[in-house]
């Protein structure tokens, strides 16, 4: 094996895990719909998604999900399956069959992670689970998810220039590694 080529392999080797590495977020400002019970629970994962660029929506029932969804059109939906009135699996039926929202990401969530509840969730058309408590990382890790399967579209970064490695010859090797085998 030639010192160059171990090096170049090595080095592309590290650039392909840094790449798989990069999350991916939605779009700067994307309007994301949060709908619990809990006002605990909506302070913390809106401060989380805002802190991550994303402008919130609110609702404690799902009456007032349904509204906003189809008032607002959020990009994305975390969506508690129990809440007072309807519940979280009625309220992902009516988006579902809904021309204004049937295209909208639907992440359920719940304190519980019955194999029933999961099957509901899939049967009924929503996005993904997750159970509470989650934290920053699970949510972070769910929106990428959807990026990555094209049911969110991927926010655009900044361009990064990044510096190919040189194609040096044998002779051009820095002194130190001129006792590397070619």
């Amino acid at each position: 094996m030639s010192g160059i080529g171990f090096f170049k392999r090595l080095l592309g080797a590290a650039a392909q895990e840094q790449a798989e590495a990069v999350r991916l977020q939605a779009p700067e400002g994307a309007r994301v719909l949060m709908v619990d019970d809990s006002p605990t629970l909506l302070a913390v994962l809106g401060r989380q998604l805002g802190q991550e660029g994303y402008a919130t929506l609110r609702a404690l029932d799902g009456e007032s999900a349904l509204e906003v969804a189809r008032a607002e059109q959020p990009a994305l939906i975390f969506l508690d399956i129990v809440l007072p009135g309807i519940n979280g699996f009625a309220v992902l039926r009516t988006l579902r069959h809904d021309p204004l929202t049937r295209d909208i990401p639907i992440v359920m969530i719940s304190g519980n992670q019955q194999a029933t509840e999961q099957f509901y969730v899939q049967r009924f058309g929503a996005d993904d689970f997750l159970k509470k408590p989650f934290g920053r990382r699970e949510v972070q890790v769910c929106i990428d998810r959807l990026v990555r399967t094209g049911r969110l579209p991927a926010r655009v970064a900044e361009a990064v220039e990044v510096a190919a490695m040189p194609e040096l010859p044998c002779e051009e090797l820095p002194s130190g590694l001129s006792g590397l085998a070619v």
